[in-house]
C-alpha cells in the first residue's frame, strides 16, 4: 500500500546562488557527508546538490510533514543502492514519523527518482508499506 507521495521541483541556479552565497554554511546545515562528498567530487555540484536538495523536499512530503513537526534536513540523505539507484535514509524525526504512518506488521520502504534537465532538477518519492510475510519475498 502506498503510505505518501512527494514531488519537488528547483532550480538549479537558485542552489547555486545559495551556494555561492553561503558556502559550507549551507552545505553542512541540508547535506550529509556522504551527500557533499559525492556532489564536491562531480563536474555539476550544483546539479547534484538540487536534486538532493529537491529529493529532501518531496521525502518530507510525502512523510507528510514537510520541513516541520520536527522534521528536519540532516534526517534525510540521499544514497545510492548498490546498482546506481537513488535511496533515501531517514533518522531522527523523519524515522519516527515513518514508524508512525507505517501499519503494524508493515515494513516501509522509500522510492526515489530523481531528474535533472538544466536549469531544473526533480525529484519524487513514493513511501510503500509491505505486510512483513511479502517483503521477506523480496
Amino acid at each position: 500500500m502506498i503510505l505518501g507521495v512527494g514531488t519537488d521541483v528547483t532550480s538549479i541556479d537558485r542552489i547555486q546562488r545559495t551556494l555561492d552565497r553561503f558556502g559550507d554554511r549551507f552545505r553542512d546545515r541540508v547535506f550529509s557527508e556522504t551527500e557533499r562528498n559525492k556532489a564536491d567530487g562531480r563536474r555539476d555540484s550544483a546539479g547534484t546538490y538540487a536534486k538532493r536538495w529537491a529529493a529532501k523536499e518531496a521525502c518530507a512530503k510525502a512523510l507528510g510533514t514537510g520541513l516541520r513537526m520536527g522534521v528536519a534536513w540532516s534526517d534525510m540523505t540521499v544514497g545510492n543502492h548498490a546498482m546506481g539507484q537513488a535511496a533515501m535514509h531517514v533518522k531522527g524525526a523523519a524515522a519516527e514519523r515513518l514508524k508512525q504512518i507505517t501499519p503494524i506488521g508493515h515494513i516501509a520502504r522509500i522510492h526515489v527518482s530523481l531528474s535533472d534537465d538544466y536549469p531544473f532538477a526533480q525529484a519524487f518519492v513514493v513511501i510503500e508499506a509491505l505486510s512483513k510475510n511479502d517483503a521477506v519475498l523480496t
